[in-house]
C-alpha cells in the first residue's frame, strides 16, 4: 500500500526572481503515477494536496492540487528522475529554471514553486479550468470567422513570446496545446524544449506541424544551426493559420510534404487552397519565409496581424461555416488530389510526445 507523506519534509523553494532548487537526498519520493484511489495525497510538507490525475505520460504525471491553507488550485507537473543520468537531470532542472525566468508575464503560466524529491521533480503551476487553445479552436469554434477574437488571442500569444525573447528564452514548442485558456486570456506553458541559445544546433525540437524547415536541418541545403527566434516566428505563423481557418497549412515543412513543396514552388499557393485575403497571404508569407534572416520579426508579425483589415477573402467575411466549406471545396478542386492530411488538413492533435518528460498533449489539455 502506498504510504502517505503528509509529515515528510521535502525540499521546496519559493520562486520569485531567483531560482530555485536544492535537494534533500534522504527525502522519500512520491511515485510518479499515483492511482486515483490513493488521492488525495499530500506533498510539500502537507501544504499541497494532490486531488485529481490530469494527465499521464512516459516520464511524469500532471495533477490538480489544492493549497491546504489558501484553497488555491494549482497544476502540479511531476517529472520522474529515477534512472536519469546527471545530464538528463540537469535538463529537467533547466526547464524549471527557464520557466521561472519568464514567469510574471500575464500571458505566461506562473511557476510558483518547485519541490524536489529523490526521484521526482514537482513544478507547481497556474491551473486553468477551460482547456487549451486547441480545444477552443476545434470544439468551441470561437475563432474561425471571428477576426476580433483572433486578434485578441494572437496579440496575447505574441506578447508572451516577445517577453520570453526579451529574457533570452526561446520556446521552440509553440502550438495550441501549449497555450491555456483563462476566460478571454491565454497563458503559455511548457518550457521543456526551450533554450537560451539565440543560435541552436539542436535539431528536431518541437512538434511536427510547427517545425520550421531549418529546425529540421534545412529544406534545400543542410544547415549547421538555426536562429531560435525566427524558428518561434515560423511556429506562430502556423498558429495564426490554425486560428483563422481551423486547419494546418501542411503536416510538416519538409520535402516529403506535397503541400509544403507546392508552397516552396509558389509562395502564393496557400491562397489557392485556403480562402485567405491577400493581406493575410502577405503576412503568412513573411512568417513562412524560407530564409530565416529575411523572415518577418515577431514584433512586425504582431503589428501586422493587429492591423489586418480582413483575414479571409471578401466573399467569406462573416460565416465560419462558409470559410470551412470553402477550404474543403478548394481541396476537392484539384485535378490531381493531394493527400487530405497534407492539404489543409483539419486541425488535430499530433501524435508527438516531446522530450520534456510529460506527454505534453495531456498536460496542455488539462493544465487549463
Amino acid at each position: 500500500m502506498l504510504d502517505r507523506i503528509d509529515a515528510t519534509p521535502t525540499s521546496t523553494t519559493q520562486l520569485h526572481n531567483q531560482p530555485f532548487i536544492r535537494t534533500l537526498e534522504m527525502t522519500p519520493s512520491l511515485p510518479i503515477f499515483v492511482p486515483a484511489t490513493q488521492l488525495p495525497l499530500a506533498i510539500d510538507n502537507g501544504r499541497l494536496l494532490l486531488q485529481d490525475i490530469l494527465g499521464v505520460g512516459a516520464y511524469g504525471s500532471v495533477y490538480r492540487a489544492i493549497d491546504a491553507q489558501t484553497h488555491q488550485h494549482y497544476a502540479v507537473k511531476s517529472l520522474n528522475k529515477a534512472g536519469l543520468n546527471p545530464h538528463q537531470r540537469t535538463f529537467q532542472n533547466h526547464e524549471a529554471q527557464l520557466h521561472a525566468q519568464v514567469s510574471g508575464h500575464p500571458n505566461i503560466a506562473t511557476l510558483h514553486k518547485v519541490i524536489e524529491e529523490n526521484d521526482c521533480l514537482h513544478m507547481v503551476l497556474d491551473c486553468g479550468m477551460e482547456g487549451d487553445l486547441f480545444y477552443a479552436i476545434t470544439e468551441r469554434g470561437g475563432y474561425v470567422g471571428n477576426p476580433m477574437a483572433i486578434k485578441a488571442i494572437f496579440s496575447q500569444i505574441a506578447s508572451a513570446v516577445l517577453h520570453c525573447h526579451s529574457r533570452g528564452v526561446y520556446h521552440r514548442d509553440l502550438k495550441p496545446e501549449n497555450i491555456i485558456m483563462f476566460g478571454h486570456s491565454v497563458k503559455l506553458i511548457d518550457f521543456g524544449l526551450a533554450t537560451t541559445e539565440p543560435t541552436s544546433s539542436d535539431f528536431g525540437c518541437g512538434s511536427t506541424f510547427y517545425l520550421s524547415p531549418e529546425c529540421q536541418g534545412g529544406y534545400i541545403e543542410s544547415v549547421k544551426s538555426y536562429d531560435s527566434a525566427a524558428n518561434d516566428v515560423w511556429s506562430l505563423g502556423v498558429i495564426l493559420i490554425n486560428l483563422v481557418f481551423g486547419r494546418n497549412p501542411w503536416k510538416q515543412a519538409c520535402t516529403r510534404d506535397e503541400t509544403f513543396s507546392a508552397y516552396v514552388q509558389n509562395s502564393d499557393f496557400l491562397q489557392t487552397i485556403l480562402p485567405m485575403s491577400a493581406e493575410l497571404n502577405d503576412i503568412v508569407k513573411g512568417a513562412f519565409c524560407l530564409n530565416p534572416k529575411k523572415r518577418i520579426t515577431l514584433t512586425e508579425l504582431a503589428r501586422r496581424v493587429q492591423a489586418c483589415k480582413f483575414f479571409t477573402a471578401p466573399e467569406f467575411l462573416s460565416e465560419a461555416s462558409e470559410i470551412t466549406a470553402a477550404t474543403t471545396a478548394a481541396q476537392a478542386s484539384f485535378s490531381t488530389p493531394m493527400s487530405g492530411v497534407y492539404l489543409t488538413s483539419n486541425l488535430h492533435r499530433p501524435d508527438d510526445k516531446e522530450d520534456s518528460g510529460v506527454d505534453l498533449l495531456s498536460l496542455a489539455r488539462v493544465v487549463g
